[in-house]
């Protein structure tokens, strides 16, 4: 088998072995292109040489399977090393391939397929998995260990450390993609050049989904009874560009999961388990005492009030919008005096 894990996908990225043919797949968009681009600059002396590297199509290989063979035995004009890039899509090359494994390429040619999440049992990815003189890349989406290394790498060439909430905080914000990921990280180093240290407010200055988190400071603040506090994170999310009907559905979301939870808790369950069991993706650390509070404060029927309150304020901003402002602050604000009234 030839399909690598883990540490053995990274070492192997670091320093590509003899064999010929690469396939790099996953659902992880941007690490998949990120490992290809790492493995074509390692093939080649100069990737903006259009003789040494050579990209194909998988609807060009489908219709003529010979033409990845004939390529990968050209002899460059002026020698050197040499490398296919083949974007497969949704083509089947397979023909191609199976060619290609029967008269292997040359050690200065490297043939390197960028795939999307192919199924496991895919015929392409299984004609490569168990091919000897092939390697099969998967790039799944990075978890908290992966992006904690990305963070510190991108960091460290930056001069900068960070502090251990924030980077809590950062690493709840990326992971759908690698190459997004390492962007955002990289453009939060250059606002924080100069300080040395990467600090909470750092990361919710910069980061493009600290948008999100935003608005959940918002509503975790008024169920939690923090009024004061509610009136100040309404205030940062309106000059954020939030619009007020966004906060107002994002709390009427809230209060369904809250009335949920607290359900489960009033027929006997552990609280933590039910925050864990009715708050998917997980919540952010900093976001649980708020959240503890809230389900502390509110009874099961009275978060049904506050929701039915909350469809009331909904539909009274839609019916006018150039008053949809005053009209959640009024309903978020009451919801948070209800709230200490509850308590």
């Amino acid at each position: 088998m030839t399909a690598l894990k883990g540490a053995e996908i990274d070492s192997y990225i670091a320093r590509p072995d003899q064999r010929g043919i690469a396939l790099v797949f996953g659902p992880d968009a941007g690490l998949v292109r990120e490992r290809v681009e790492t493995l074509l600059r390692a093939s080649v002396d100069d990737v903006d040489d259009p003789f040494a590297l050579v990209r194909l199509d998988g609807d060009v290989l489908s219709g003529h399977p010979g033409r990845l063979l004939e390529e990968a035995h050209t002899v460059p004009l002026f020698g050197g090393r040499r490398a296919l890039w083949v974007r497969a899509g949704g083509s089947n090359i397979v023909a191609a391939l199976e060619a290609l494994l029967a008269d292997p390429p040359q050690p200065s040619c490297r043939v390197v397929i960028e795939a999307g999440d192919l199924r496991k049992g895919a015929p392409l990815r299984n004609l490569l998995e168990k091919a000897k003189g092939a390697v099969a890349l998967p790039c799944y989406v990075d978890g908290e260990k992966e992006l904690a290394r990305l963070i510190g790498q991108e960091l460290r060439q930056a001069g900068l450390t960070i502090a251990a909430d924030a980077q809590g905080l950062l690493v709840s914000l990326l992971g759908s993609d690698r190459l997004a990921s390492r962007s955002e990280v990289r453009k939060l180093a250059l606002y924080a050049g100069g300080k040395g240290k990467v600090e909470t407010d750092d990361v919710l200055a910069v980061v493009a989904d600290a948008a999100a988190l935003a608005l959940d400071s918002v509503i975790d603040a008024a169920f939690a009874g923090r009024a004061q506090d509610f009136d100040n994170q309404f205030a940062r999310a309106r000059t954020a560009g939030i619009a007020a009907g966004t906060i107002l559905s994002g709390a009427a979301r809230q209060a369904a999961r809250l009335h949920r939870a607290r359900l489960e808790i009033e027929a006997g369950k552990n609280p933590a388990d039910a925050i864990r069991e009715t708050f998917r993706p997980p919540l952010f650390f900093r976001r649980e005492p708020l959240v503890k509070a809230a389900l502390s404060a509110w009874s099961a029927a009275r978060l049904a009030q506050a929701m039915a309150d909350l469809a009331a304020a909904t539909l009274n901003a839609r019916r006018w919008p150039a008053a949809a402002e005053i009209t959640v602050h009024r309903a978020l604000l009451a919801t948070a005096n209800n709230a200490r009234r509850a308590a």
